[in-house]
Formats: C-alpha cells, structure tokens, sequence
C-alpha cells in the first residue's frame, strides 16, 4: 500500500470513526485514544488535544501530522462533532442501553472502539455514557464521553472502521441510485401523460364539512386495559339525506400517538369521510415516557399482533355502536374501510390488508443474533422482535378493510416477498428518500415491487425522512431525535399527504376514478416545491432496484 494513501485513509478515518461513533451513540476512549491498523500502523492522540482543538480550533502538535491529510471543510466538521451536545438523560440512556436493541448498537460500535486489551468496547461504552450523561445533565458532548470512560486508553480498530464506513457508503449510494431511477421513471411518466392540475380542484385544502370530536374508549380482548380513540364525525346537514361515510382508520408509529395525524383525521373528515384515530397503549408517546422515566418496561414482540387487532376491535366498537346509538346509526359504511399507518403503523395496516407474518423468514434472518449486528436497517432489530411470538399461526386481516396507505412502513423481514403478495387490495406506499430508521430499498421499494394487486402505488417523498410527516414539531416527541435527522420543516410535507389521501381514498373506497388523475407522476410533479419533491410510479422492476451507483 501507498504510505502517503495509507496516511491519508488513516487521518481521515480518525473524523470518520468520531462522526460514526457520534451518530450511533456518541463516545470514545478516555485521557488517550489510540487508532491502529495492524501491521501497518498505530499512533495515539490525547484527549486534552482534542478538547482544545474543540475548545478554540487549536491544532496541537501531534494532530498537525493528521491534519496534512484531511481537507479543511472535513476539519472543521469533526471540531462540530466534539462540540455538540446530545440532550439526553442518564435514565434515558440506562433504560435504552439494556434493552436488546440498545446492547446491539453498543456491541456494534464496541467492535470499532475497543478496550486497552483489545476486547470489545461494549462494557466501557456502556459505563462512559450512563457516567457522562450523570455528570453533565445540560447536554454530553463527546469529550465529555472521553473523560468517563472507565479505562485509560480506547483502541481504534481503523480496519474495521474503514470497512464499516465503505459499507455505510455503499448502503447509501445504492439507495441514491435506486431513488434517482425512480424520479427519473416518474419524470418520463409525467412528460409522457401530462395532467393540468390547474382544472382539478385543490385538494390541500379542507372540505366543506364540519366534523365533531369525539372520544371513544373500547375493549379489547387481548388488552388487559382499555383503548383510546378519537373519532372525528362529519356534520349531518339540515334537510340532507344522511348517507354513510367510508371509514377511516389510522395507527400511529412508536413513541407517537393519536395525535400525531390529528392533522390528517381533521382533514379527511372535512371531505366526508369518518376518521378514527387509535393510541396503541404499548408503543405509545405515554408508555415511551414512562419507560424512558424508568417506570416501565419497553413494548415486547405481542404488540405486533395487538396492534392490528387494536384496528378490528375499533371496527367492532363502532359496528356496535352504529347498531345501539342512535347518534351513529346510519352514519358510518364499516364495509368500506381505509386504514393509514406510519413506520410500524405501517406494518400494523400492511397485515390488516391481508399481508402474511413470514415465520421461516423470520428466524432465518433472526436466528443467529450476529446477523443482525451486521445490518445497517436498523428496523431489522425491531423486526427481528417477531422471533420471540409463541405461535406462528395469525389472521390479521379484517376483510373490511378495502384500501390502504402505509407511510414509511417496516415489513421486510415481517412479511417478505410471500407475506406481501397476499394483498389484493389497492394500496399506496409512501417512502422518504432520506429515511435511515426503516430505509426506502428494503423497507418500501422490495415490498412494493411484492404487491400483486393491479392497483398499486409508490410515492417517493425526495429529502423525507421518517419524521417528515409527524406532526411533532422539532421541539417535541419522546424519542431524542437531533433536528437534523427530522429534516426540513415537516409542516410542508402535510398537504402532500393530504392531497395523496383524500384523493387514493376517494378513488378506492368511494369508487369515483374523476380522482385517479391526482394520483399521478404529473400531477404530483405539479404540486410539489423545494426542498421537496414527490415521484409516483406504478411499477418497479428488478433492473431499477438493483440500480448501481
């Protein structure tokens, strides 16, 4: 190898292994850091260098040899790096790092930032940041991190940092490729068939109708405690017909709740429809808080058959309702159902459509837990909770249900190629080309490119994340998620979503195709602004998703 190439790989790999280990969970070694790339190469840096170079920019004599490698924009980001503080509490971070998913990460990291001996770095990790976060409860910043950990040196495994990081670059530039064909199918389809959006009403605006609000609580028999729901009622017009209303439904995604689409339920049901809004009590902001607090345990793998049964025990409520309550009778059509779901509400409206839970996928995949150290989805830990399900044997379909959307859903794994072509209903999947919790290529091109039905959909929200259509706000939500992993203002995706909705809804379940040319890559293309932008396209083939950069 090239001494002069090797040097430069190596001093920029020291950025590299910072950055990484910040935005995975944030920590390094303690008064020295020593990076070695056997038999090549080992140098150490100490940790009161580092501090003052975040301090004020001051390059100590022994980064200057380092420095000569690495352009002046990449310095100046890993200074950022040492200087930002991560807002985290040391009963958050106790309670994350013991759970599985939490030692996962850790052991995962630990394989890059080992001990003196040259052991994972795992049990130190773990110490330096229940200590750090102890010690600075206004905010850890990584030096911080330095200075707790338990031994004198950490070792810097720049190898396997290296590897990982080309492996991280490649999973992301095999992403970019495949979104970047997809805007381009979609851009073709819209010169080929274009729409003018200026003869079709405005469907980002709200509908004529009121909708009253309504609190519901129900019982259902695999809960031991009741469900909530908000129930938003379109208003009945004085000297109208009363006709019923296609029923929606939406399930929010972890650490949310109802009112994370209230944005939405408002919307829809100005436009007719009857919207629900279900909290599941296991993977709720509420349940989130108090395990975050240290007064809960995190959500076990029954939620994910809980969940969609939560939908059809709702759906019973209100059939029951609508057959005792003379204020519901005649108001809601319970055999044309849509059902909306976020991240693992998603997955939660995927089964209800009829999506198949995959067993032999299941613990092919889970089986082995070093496998799952080896994946950068990092959904799979979540996905992989389905291993510890005491039977294999589910019917999570509600035959009610006639169409779906499903907003950066986590199904892979779940449901595989099997489980996902067992739907026959129209369904939407929408996807954010910057989504790094559920990513776009295995969590919603591959399932989507499963589906069977005739009548299906891929939207590609470009520069969305998993948050971006949360109305959270940057300010709020359990999860300590930095503003740059929400991304732009996720106001702006909400009429996006609005449009998508009534329009996939009023197509499918109120059987009117006037709607169909909203659900279009021109009229999409037409609508959407910077930062953003929307591609929709019917079909992905294999050539597409296996796009290389």
């Amino acid at each position: 190898m090239n001494i002069h190439r090797f040097a430069s790989r190596f001093a920029r790999s020291i950025g590299m292994s910072i950055t990484s280990a910040a935005i995975a969970l944030p920590t390094l070694a303690a008064d020295r850091v020593t990076f070695y790339y056997p038999p090549f190469f080992e140098a150490s840096i100490s940790v009161d260098s580092l501090e003052v170079f975040a301090d004020d920019g001051t390059i100590a004599d022994e980064l200057t040899f380092y420095a000569r490698f690495v352009e002046p924009d990449q310095i100046e980001a890993l200074r950022d790096i040492l200087q930002r503080r991560f807002r985290v509490s040391a009963i958050t971070v106790s309670q994350f790092t013991y759970t599985e998913i939490g030692e996962i990460l850790l052991r995962q990291l630990g394989q890059v930032l080992r001990t003196e001996s040259n052991q994972n770095g795992f049990y130190s990790l773990r110490a330096a940041l229940l200590q750090a976060a102890a010690r600075n409860p206004e905010g850890l910043t990584i030096i911080d991190l330095l200075r707790a950990f338990p031994v004198d040196t950490i070792r810097v495994d720049v190898r396997l940092g290296l590897d990982t990081a080309e492996e991280l670059s490649s999973f992301f530039l095999r992403r970019d490729a495949i979104v970047a064909a997809i805007q381009q199918k979609a851009i073709l389809e819209a010169a080929a068939n274009p729409i003018d959006a200026s003869a079709l009403p405005d469907l980002r605006t709200p509908g004529r109708l009121r909708a009253q609000t309504l609190p519901l609580s129900f019982s259902t028999a695999n809960r031991e405690r009741a469900v909530a729901a908000t129930l938003y009622l379109p208003e009945v017009r004085t000297n109208t017909p009363v006709e019923p209303a296609p029923v929606i439904v939406i399930s929010h995604g972890i650490a949310s709740d109802r009112t994370t689409f209230a944005y939405l339920a408002q919307h829809l049901a100005s436009h007719g429809y009857v919207v629900a809004l279900v909290e599941h009590p296991d993977t709720s902001a509420r349940r989130f808080e108090q395990f975050f607090s240290g007064f809960d345990y995190p959500p076990d793998s029954l939620d994910l058959i809980t969940r969609p049964l939560d939908i059809t025990a709702l759906l019973d409520e209100l059939e029951r309702r609508s057959q005792t309550n003379p204020s519901f009778q005649g108001r809601m059509d319970l055999d044309r159902v849509g059902v909306i779901g976020q991240s693992l509400g998603g997955y939660t409206v995927l089964a209800l459509a009829g999506a198949q839970l995959n067993f032999p996928r299941i613990r092919q995949e889970c089986v082995d837990p070093e496998l799952r150290q080896l994946s950068f989805n990092l959904s799979i830990l979540l996905q992989c909770r389905a291993i510890d399900l005491p039977s294999d044997v589910y019917n999570l379909q509600d035959d009610r249900v006639k169409a779906v959307l499903a907003i950066n859903p986590i199904d892979s794994l779940l449901f595989g190629q099997e489980g996902m072509s067992q739907i026959q209903i129209p369904t939407m999947i929408v996807a954010g080309s910057e989504d790094i919790f559920a990513p776009p290529p295995e969590e919603q091109f591959h399932p989507f490119h499963w589906l069977t039905t005739d009548e299906k959909y891929l939207v590609v929200l470009g520069q969305g994340t998993h948050f971006s259509f949360l109305n959270t706000g940057r300010q709020r939500g359990v999860l300590p998620v930095p503003p740059d992993l929400i991304g732009p203002d996720p106001v702006e995706v909400q009429p996006y979503l609005k449009v998508l909705s009534t329009a996939f809804f009023n197509a499918y379940l109120n059987d009117n195709p006037t709607y169909l040319p909203y659900l279009s890559a021109s009229y999409l293309h037409s609508i959407d602004q910077d930062p953003f932008s929307l591609s929709l396209v019917r079909e992905l083939t294999e050539e597409q998703l296996n796009a290389v950069p």
